[in-house]
Order: C-alpha cells, then structure tokens, then sequence
C-alpha cells in the first residue's frame, strides 16, 4: 500500500478546511493510500512537516491550503524521494489556475474530494524549482511592488482573505504613489543588465498577479529554465501601464518591459530591497542569487498539467 501524509492549513483561505480533511483521507484510502494527516501551526512548522514525511519515505504529500502553504511544503520536499500532490484551498490559488484543478471554497467543498481522486492515480514528474538565496519557490521569486505589497498584507485573518483582491489592489496603490522603483544590477548566465525598475520578478509558472496575467506563456515547468521580468520605471503611471499590459498581453512586446530566460542570475542594490517567494514575505537583502534546481521536485501531475511538461 502506498504510503502517504496530508499536511493542511487550517488558517487557508476564506472558509475552513478542516471540516473536510476527513473526505480527502477516506477518497485517498480508497484508492489504496496508507494515509495520516497533520495539522500545519506556522510556516516552519510547515517546513518541518514536509521534511519529516521525506524522513519517513512517505511515497507522497498532499498539500492542502495555498500557494503560501505549497511553497513551504516544497522547501521540505526538496531533493528527496517523496511527491508533492496540490490540493488547493486558498486565497488565490494560482497554482490550482496553473494546474486545472478547481479550488476548495464552501460553495465547492467537493473539489477537495475530486481532487485527491484526481491525484490518486495521477503519474508523478520531475520538476524545477527555483531557489532564491536559501529558500526555494515553485512560482516566483519577486523584488520591488510586488515584494511590498506582500509585507504589508501578509499575514492576514481569515476576514481580510473576503477582501483579498481589493486589499492588494489598494496596498500596491498606496505603495506605488510613493514607489520611485530601485536601480538594480543583475548578471544572468553572463549576461549583464542595470535599470530603474518597479518590479522584478523571477517566474518558473505562466500566471501572475493572482492569477488575471499569463505573464510567461511559454513557461515550463521541467525545461531547467527561469524567466526574469524586469518592469522599468519610477512613478504610479509606469505601474498603471505595467498592470493594464501584463492583464492584456501586451507585455510580450512592450518597451518597458524585458524578459531574460536564465539558469543562473545575481542580483545586487546599492541599498536593500524586499523580497517575496510564492507570495510569502521574505525579508530584504542587497544581493540575492537565484537560480533553478532541475528536476529537484517530485510531483503528482493532474492530466490538465501535462501540457506544462516539455517534451524530452
């Protein structure tokens, strides 16, 4: 019988998720899963959670809360023998955007239940993740507005969480009319580039901003490759113009904004600047190094997700 554990957050998006752990155990046990469930209390803990299931050669952890709660899970996973399976329940949910899956919420408390059917049976890949300094994202890792933003929302009560995207539309505005941008200098695979940017985001998925902006479409997940986006600028228009092209498309194109495909990347200031992972704040630093781990992560894959997946 395959072994696994699931690991949830009871403080996950804007209903309770605890009530419906049980149906996930009973789905996963009927599909031949030998399963025990643990309660997350922190992000650490989190953290120590998933490195205590690797320990335990536990074949799989299904993941349930957000994208917050993924990402600590993956810094617990990391280089082992043990399988991450999302099962969205939180706020945002844009790895359940960039999956297919629909996310847990009270008015479809029965995705939690299809889900771990889905992921029951679902084949399990390599993928990247991306390392920024020591800690490690499966979605962005992100310098300037965004990383702002995020310590000044994060974290939040379950109250707040009804509010989410008017809260982050709000902050990023408050912080944008005050925002000049920061002069950065980046080296990536050799290459070198400096500018006055308001964003910098390192991207391993093709959604972004919640979800609303494909902003790397041609992404994959096990290719060994990041993408860097930088968004020049020093003032609230630039950021209004950035927002409306990333929601439209128009970004691929536009001259305000550049794209570099990386394996490798410094990144250094003349005076610290915020950080964020997978929408989790991280402190700030002057210099940070970020690059991709390939293959470092393994993953029970749902069929939409194939098409994420490159061709060997």
């Amino acid at each position: 019988m395959r072994s696994a554990v699931i690991i949830y957050n009871p403080a996950a998006g804007r209903f309770p998720v605890k009530p419906f752990i049980k149906s996930v155990l009973k789905t996963l046990e009927a599909s031949g899963w030998k399963t025990d469930v643990a309660e997350t209390k922190s992000g650490e803990h989190t953290v120590q959670l998933a490195k205590q299931a690797a320990v335990e050669k536990k074949e799989a952890v299904f993941a349930v809360g957000g994208d917050g709660t993924i990402g600590n899970i993956v810094n617990g996973l990391i280089d082992s023998d043990t399988a991450l399976g999302v099962l969205p329940a939180g706020t945002a949910n844009v790895w359940s955007i960039e999956l297919g899956l629909r996310a847990f919420t009270w008015a479809n408390f029965w995705a939690l239940r299809r889900n771990a059917s889905i992921l029951a049976e679902a084949p399990c890949h390599a993928i990247d993740v991306g390392m920024c300094n020591d800690v490690s994202f499966m979605m962005w890792a992100g310098i300037g507005l965004d990383a702002m933003t995020i310590h000044a929302i994060e974290p939040r009560v379950r109250f707040e969480k009804f509010f989410a995207f008017p809260e982050y539309t709000a902050q990023t505005l408050m912080k944008a009319a005050q925002w000049q941008g920061v002069k950065l200098r980046l080296w990536a695979d050799g290459q070198a580039v400096e500018g006055q940017y308001i964003v910098a985001v390192a991207t391993n998925i093709r959604h972004y901003l919640g979800g609303l902006s494909k902003l790397s479409p041609e992404a994959y997940l096990n290719d060994g490759l990041l993408d860097m986006w930088l968004f020049s600028g020093s003032h609230l228009g630039d950021v209004l113009r950035h927002s409306y092209e990333m929601m439209t498309g128009k970004h691929i194109n536009s001259t305000g904004a550049r794209k570099i495909t990386f394996n490798s990347l410094r990144v250094e200031a003349d005076s610290p600047f915020l950080i964020q992972t997978d929408g989790e704040p991280r402190g700030s630093a002057q210099k940070v190094e970020i690059k991709v781990k390939r293959g470092a992560l393994k993953f029970l894959m749902p069929p939409h997700g194939m098409r994420l997946l490159k061709a060997s």
